[in-house]
């Protein structure tokens, strides 16, 4: 069979691609190489206990919100379990012993932080018509005029978040504060891009939310809507080459667990892995110069996450409907050479038992972490780095309950098990290089540089995911859109979208 569209990797990005071409009559392959779907929006179970990857938290899923009407245009928002995060204070950002609070709304946002900045109340103002700016740049209402996003978007990729912040509030605390989510993000002080804290701040602002059971369940009824419209997704098949002939791909080869090898045909073919990985299963060919290849090549990526799964006994961990930020130092911006190997912030998460309980099953720890740590097991598998592995997992998990400990959290109830992962579980089972948690960094001194176009110049390879535009839930589905836009029409497609 030859296929209209084959997709490589099944993480949201692709079968968010998947979702929309299968509706609109392609015929659809989602090809991915673990036995679980949905890379980042994976749930695993250890112990009993079902831990989320990725996803803790997503925001823009309000009625009219443009998250909510592309999850509606896919079928799946009326079929998830959702809780909505405490509106007062979906996030608290602890600096130095004090709590502050983000709460949902750009007005309520900042009058709350008003109260403990009365100085800065212009300054929070400016801030929230900045954030408001660039949230506007996508909307409900542009999907009605044919297009994803203004073009405007531009000039704030050349800006850099941190000095967005700075140019609206002097107060070096609350600049912290503003920053203080930037975990988010994979956040670099003078680096990373207003574009970003801008999109991600606003989508929040709209009310932020959590999938009850995981974020798992995304990518289940992303597939159910490929397999309804006739469409094939399958595990297990690791795409190991991209054929070329005369210019065009003619399709992919691919290897099951067993070393089955089998060649799929297809017309157009969508990479969801990152460009580095695609480019390395590319055949060689006159179209896609060196150029190209070496700038992918030397672009850099975001860091990894170190995260302690801390699996509570039954109802002994009361549930906290919101998220906590923990930061030490003068500075909540990371700094690759000023934190390596040591623990200065970090995000803690709760998975409720239910919608309605008031218990934790699961409260995640999330750190940044390099590659860099982990060289010496860099080429080692799953279950197979040995005992050093384990110990300095076990060391990090440690250090990083310490470092907790000296932020004053509180966490109530009793641990029955723990697990760490690191950014080789990230690389291994998500198929992120450097097991980086964000991919590509999108550095505001030169965004065109680390920009990804969705279309190559292999006029049927196409690229989707967070590398394309920003990453998260909202980011990704932007860049979805823009790829079936190269098939579709954008604004055929945009507008098929709002009207869903």
């Amino acid at each position: 069979m030859k296929y209209d569209v084959i997709i490589i990797g099944s993480g949201l990005g692709g079968l968010e691609c998947g979702t929309i071409l299968s509706r609109e009559g392609y015929n659809v392959c989602v090809l991915e190489k673990n036995r679980l779907f949905g890379g980042c929006l994976q749930t695993f179970v250890r112990h009993g206990y079902s831990l989320d990857t990725g996803l803790h938290y997503v925001g823009s899923l309000g009625e009219g919100q443009i998250l909510n009407q592309s999850f509606r245009y896919f079928g799946i928002m009326d079929r998830l379990r959702l809780k909505k995060l405490d509106d007062n204070a979906f996030d608290r950002i602890w600096l130095n012993g004090k709590f502050y609070d983000y709460a949902t709304g750009p007005e309520r946002f900042a009058e709350t932080l008003a109260v403990q900045f009365p100085h800065e109340r212009d300054g929070l103002e400016d801030y929230v018509r900045k954030i408001s700016a660039v949230g506007n740049l996508v909307s409900v209402e542009n999907l009605k005029k044919g297009f994803v996003s203004s073009q405007d978007g531009l000039k704030y990729m050349y800006v850099a978040a941190s000095d967005a912040i700075a140019s609206s509030v002097t107060d070096p605390v609350l600049r912290n504060v503003l920053g203080g989510n930037c975990l988010l993000y994979g956040g670099e002080r003078g680096r990373s891009s207003f574009y970003e804290h801008g999109m991600i701040m606003s989508s929040y602002l709209e009310g932020a939310w959590r999938c009850v059971d995981g974020g798992m369940q995304i990518a289940d009824l992303l597939v159910s809507c490929i397999r309804a419209c006739g469409g094939t997704v399958m595990n297990c098949r690791k795409v190991t080459r991209i054929a070329v002939e005369d210019g065009h791909v003619t399709g992919v080869e691919t290897v099951s667990p067993d070393g089955t090898s089998e060649f799929l045909e297809a017309s157009n073919v969508i990479s969801d892995i990152h460009p580095l990985n695609t480019l390395a299963i590319l055949d060689r060919n006159s179209r896609v110069k060196p150029a190209y290849r070496m700038r992918i090549e030397t672009l850099d990526n975001t860091y990894g996450v170190f995260t302690l799964y801390l699996m509570m006994e039954p109802r002994t961990s009361p549930y906290l409907n919101y998220n906590i930020y923990f930061h030490r130092g003068d500075d909540v911006w990371y700094s690759r050479s000023a934190s390596r190997g040591v623990f200065n912030s970090c995000l803690l998460s709760m998975q409720p038992v239910s919608s309605d309980s008031g218990y934790a099953s699961v409260i995640s720890v999330m750190a940044p972490m390099y590659m860099d740590e982990l060289l010496q097991w860099e080429k080692t598998g799953p279950e197979a780095r040995g005992d050093s592995y384990l110990e300095f997992k076990a060391r990090r998990s440690a250090e990083l309950m310490q470092f907790l400990g000296e932020c004053e959290a509180d966490i109530e109830g009793r641990i029955a098990c723990t697990l760490a992962t690191t950014p080789l579980s990230y690389r291994d089972f998500t198929g992120t290089c450097e097991g980086s948690a964000y991919g590509l960094v999108k550095d505001c001194s030169n965004p065109l540089l680390s920009m990804v176009s969705p279309r190559t110049r292999l006029g049927n390879l196409f690229f989707t995911g967070q590398n394309v535009n920003v990453h998260g839930v909202m980011g990704v589905t932007l860049s979805s859109i823009m790829t079936c836009s190269e098939f579709l029409g954008q604004e055929y497609l945009t507008k098929r979208i709002a009207y869903a």
